[in-house]
């Protein structure tokens, strides 16, 4: 590797993020573990069926690391907790995701729904493939 390019760090291997327990994988968060995503992208897989965790990733997206943290563009971690929790359709998770959404800036608010194409969050329906 030439001189005039740095390597970047090793992360070492994923942890076992589906053996792991809502709270485990919220501290992996919290925490601002190199996985964060990984253990985020978890809770956000059993939100559908199990209420703490979308408690959890509703908690979570409040975190100011994760309103920094790009997945693309302007779509941040949080944000990508909040569409998990929408998508997952229901009653709690909706409710859960308004609140977090609440909790957003206004100029978060409005690129966020900019970026779902509505007009307010409880229009918003994501799906995820």
């Amino acid at each position: 590797m030439p001189a005039d390019f740095p390597s970047l760090p090793r992360r070492g291997p994923a942890p076992a993020v589906d053996r792991m327990s809502n709270a485990e994988l919220a501290r992996m968060v919290e925490s601002e573990h190199p996985y964060r995503g990984k253990a985020l992208f978890e809770l956000s897989d059993r939100i559908p069926t199990d209420n703490d965790a979308a408690t959890k990733v509703a908690m979570l997206s409040r975190l100011t690391s994760l309103r920094r943290a790009r997945l693309f563009d302007r779509v941040s971690l949080a944000w990508s907790g909040i569409i998990a929790l929408l998508a997952a359709e229901t009653d709690h998770s909706r409710a859960v995701a308004y609140e977090a959404f609440g909790a957003l800036d206004i100029d978060e608010q409005r690129d966020m729904l900019d970026y779902l194409e509505v007009a307010s969050i409880e229009e918003a329906h994501p799906r995820i493939a």
